[in-house]
């Protein structure tokens, strides 16, 4: 077994960089975002729409400026990036946010981050052997997501079988999500791929509410500042951030770094918001983040047939 290259390495470690500076900033807009909700009673599905749509926004008018080669894509491909934008990132959005709103945030936290889980097991069926350190970072992080969000919500209690069910696919298409983006990150940069399944994203949300209806809801210009600052530092910046990293990285591993977006998220609703942190929370922390640095350990070549499989 012979090491990987230093520029290899160099790679794989700026790569998880980049995840774990993706996990921070939805970790920690994660609290600006259940303000707008909880304290300015702006409907979430709303929220999506706009930061999707200001993200595609801020996104068009860079590429114009820069790399416009970027927004030209084979015609060919138009139908990877509406699979993506529809049943990637609007179906992550969607998912994730119906089932916080009815098992509420501590069920859909634990549910969607499955998904590192189904991951491995689809690079297992792709003929990649996962190392031991892998498979015991998919336990560490699913128990350790389990301790933060502890005590099941009473929403759940009266969930119906439809409930439970959009809230398990979460987990499904968020693997799909990731998988289905690395595919597309050996052809496109991660900008085209962003700017296009945004695009398809915000239009599908924008059908469910017309922008028309957002607008007759009469936002003051405070709460559009934090619109703003939504599609760039929870939206645009951070998917950035993932697919640069994703680019670097099997997908299993870039899934189960992205667990610790919960960690910083619960943490900075402790910092800002005042929520208390209890012991079992802390623990919970800690085994997500001891999951998340023991995935970072995987042999060498492991990485690079998924890579070469991605």
């Amino acid at each position: 077994m012979s090491p990987l290259p230093a520029a290899a390495r160099d790679e794989r470690s700026l790569g998880r960089g980049l995840v774990f500076l993706a996990a921070f900033f939805w970790g920690s807009t994660a609290t600006l975002a259940r303000s707008v909700f909880r304290d300015l009673g702006v409907p979430p599905l709303q929220v999506v729409e706009l930061r999707l749509a200001i993200a595609a926004t801020l996104l068009l008018a860079w590429l114009a400026i820069r790399d416009r080669a970027a927004l030209r894509v084979d015609p060919r491909d138009r139908g990877y990036f509406l699979v993506l934008g529809l049943f990637g990132v609007a179906a992550v959005q969607g998912s994730y946010y119906y089932s916080i709103a009815r098992l509420g945030v501590g069920l859909a936290i634990l549910l969607q981050y499955v998904a590192p889980a189904l991951i491995l097991l689809w690079e297992m069926t792709r003929g990649v052997r996962p190392t031991p350190a892998s498979v015991l970072a998919v336990v560490l992080a699913l128990g350790g997501i389990a301790l933060l969000v502890n005590g099941m919500d009473h929403r759940a209690a009266n969930a119906t079988a439809l409930d439970w069910l959009v809230g398990g696919s979460s987990a499904f298409i968020f693997a799909f999500y990731v998988l289905y983006s690395k595919r597309g990150l050996a052809h496109h940069p991660p900008e085209t791929l962003l700017f296009y399944t945004f695009t398809v994203a915000a239009a599908f949300w924008a059908c469910v509410t017309p922008p028309w209806r957002i607008l007759a809801a009469g936002y003051p210009a405070d709460v559009w500042w934090r619109f703003l600052i939504l599609g760039v530092f929870s939206t645009l910046v951070p998917f950035r951030c993932f697919y640069a990293g994703l680019k670097r990285l099997p997908a299993s591993e870039a899934g189960l770094l992205a667990t610790s977006e919960p960690v910083v998220a619960i943490l900075a609703a402790a910092l800002f918001l005042g929520e208390t942190l209890r012991p079992v929370q802390m623990l919970g922390a800690a085994t997500v983040i001891a999951g998340a640095l023991l995935a970072t350990r995987g042999r060498p070549e492991t990485a690079e047939a998924s890579v070469e499989r991605g």
